[in-house]
């Protein structure tokens, strides 16, 4: 030590290198008189000058005897060796928080006081800290000075370009100490623990919903203020949360980054991802407290609870018809409007239902996704495999509320309501015949046009109705499968039975 202040302090004198001047080492430097360096303009009291001027010539002779990492100042690297002893000295007298940096306490205690000193002189937003300030203004200037340099994405943030990297290395350093969980993000892991805790410290000020995250609530308080702040720049279309917009984005870019490494299909949503992935593990996690059917999705178990409650909360304004699913009412009202947004390009037809274009679709592919577990049969369509499922289990969902019937179908159950009603909606415009069914009404038009497009395979005789070629195979099978349960005697139609059984009820007569 005494050699070196000998070096440093020749003849009462202090030399800074890079100013080539000297300082008189006196009873005035004692008391701390300042001097200006002039390379930075900045002033130093005596005891701080040979540990600043390391900066002028990037020397860094301080080492963290732990990780290696050079300093330039010693006290900096006391700051540094907090990170591996886990010492926070600075303790906030209000909350008991603790900090392992004094500058980091003080920006901490605004959050008690409200103090925002930092102004930004473009929007006139106030910050709390400097660099929040320097982060702020890089929204308006667009500067993004942290760039990966794997992926060469820019960020405006020191420490999101941190974050970001971890995708690429899978870092998660943070644990849940409860589950072992682990997290990328300190945040995360913070917002995890309150799944364990329950703790839903963010509270709304207007209907008092409290939340387990500050984003949630900012994004919650928007329903109320009605605000959208964030805006595509290619169509326009205003969002409410910033992940909304990333979401719809990729309408316009086709971009679907989320790929299933069971099929290889890819998705624009990763909750798409893992609702599809449910597919193929056949998982359903949500359970009906009610019949104890499950779900693969949340969405689709509050939908079927309607079933039990009748709630049907979406309701037309043109007819004021009510129905369950919003998704319903959409569908519905192209019954106003005629409108069919969806077209086949393939074979140009329409529909105004996209998954109804979906399923048409496979009919061009031959495409059966659907298949039963019981008697291996396939189906285009998911809805096709539910209604086929319940001719092994027997499930008749749907009840008469006049007579009491059961029905499979919803659309069996509509059609025979029309008994009780009288109702005939499908009008022929050749000649005015009413019928209470689509179907009959397409048959009966073939009455006019002569069309029969049901062929039999045997004689070649052909038919309008399906029915009708069904019957007709039978004087070629032989089959009779309406049997009299009085006699035995059997019958290839139902009518034909029908009129037998007369016979027996005139007899006892």
């Amino acid at each position: 030590m005494k050699k070196n202040m000998e070096t440093e302090f020749h003849d009462n004198q202090i030399k800074c290198k890079e100013q080539s001047e000297r300082i008189n080492y006196s009873d005035e430097l004692m008391k701390e008189k300042e001097k200006t360096c002039n390379i930075i303009e900045k002033s130093f009291s005596p005891k701080t000058n040979l540990s600043n001027k390391n900066i002028h010539t990037r020397k860094k002779p301080y080492h963290c005897d732990i990780c290696g990492k050079s300093f330039s100042q010693n006290d900096h690297l006391t700051t540094h060796k907090r990170i591996h002893t886990g010492e926070k000295p600075f303790l906030c007298n209000i909350c008991g928080r603790s900090f392992s940096q004094i500058n980091h306490l003080t920006i901490h205690k605004r959050i008690h006081t409200g103090e925002k000193p930092y102004l930004c002189d473009i929007c006139g937003k106030s910050f709390s800290g400097s660099g929040e300030l320097t982060c702020h203004k890089r929204i308006h200037t667009g500067e993004k000075p942290y760039h990966c340099n794997i992926c060469n994405k820019s960020f405006s943030r020191s420490d999101h370009l941190s974050k970001h990297k971890r995708i690429h290395t899978g870092e998660k350093p943070h644990h849940c100490d409860i589950c072992g969980k682990s997290f990328c993000r300190s945040g995360e892991l913070t917002s995890h623990k309150r799944v364990h805790t329950g703790e839903k410290p963010y509270h709304c000020d207007i209907c008092g919903k409290s939340f387990s995250h500050g984003k949630t609530l900012t994004n919650h308080r928007r329903i109320h203020t009605g605000e959208k702040p964030y805006h595509c720049d290619i169509c326009g279309e205003s969002f409410s949360e910033n992940g909304d917009l990333t979401k719809h984005k990729r309408v316009h870019t086709g971009e679907k980054p989320y790929k299933c490494d069971t099929c290889g299909k890819s998705f624009s949503q990763i909750n798409h991802l893992t609702k599809h992935k449910r597919i193929h593990t056949g998982e359903r996690p949500y359970h009906c407290d009610v019949c104890g059917k499950s779900f693969s999705q949340n969405s689709v178990l509050t939908k079927h609870k309607r079933i039990h409650t009748g709630e049907k909360p979406y309701c037309c304004e043109i007819c004021g018809k009510s129905f369950a699913v919003t998704g319903s009412l959409a569908n519905h009202k192209y019954t106003h409007t005629g409108e069919k947004p969806y077209h086949c390009d393939i074979c140009g037809k329409s529909f105004s239902h996209r998954n109804t274009l979906t399923t048409h679709k496979r009919i061009h592919t031959g495409e059966e996704p659907y298949e039963c577990n019981i008697c291996g049969k396939s189906f285009s369509g998911n809805s096709n495999l539910i209604i086929h499922k319940r001719i092994h289990t027997g499930e008749k969902p749907y009840h008469c509320d006049i007579c009491g019937k059961s029905f499979s179908q919803i659309n069996h159950l509509t059609k025979h309501k029309r008994i009780h009603t009288g109702e005939k909606p499908y009008h022929c415009d050749i000649c005015g015949k009413s019928f209470p069914r689509n179907g009959d009404l397409t048959i009966h038009m073939r009455v006019h046009t002569g069309e029969k497009p049901y062929h039999c395979d045997i004689c070649g005789k052909s038919f309008s109705g399906k029915s009708d070629l069904t019957k007709h195979k039978r004087i070629h099978t032989g089959e009779k499968p309406y049997p009299c349960d009085i006699c035995g005697k059997s019958f290839s139609r139902n009518g034909y039975l029908t009129i037998h059984k007369r016979n027996h009820t005139q007899n006892k007569s």
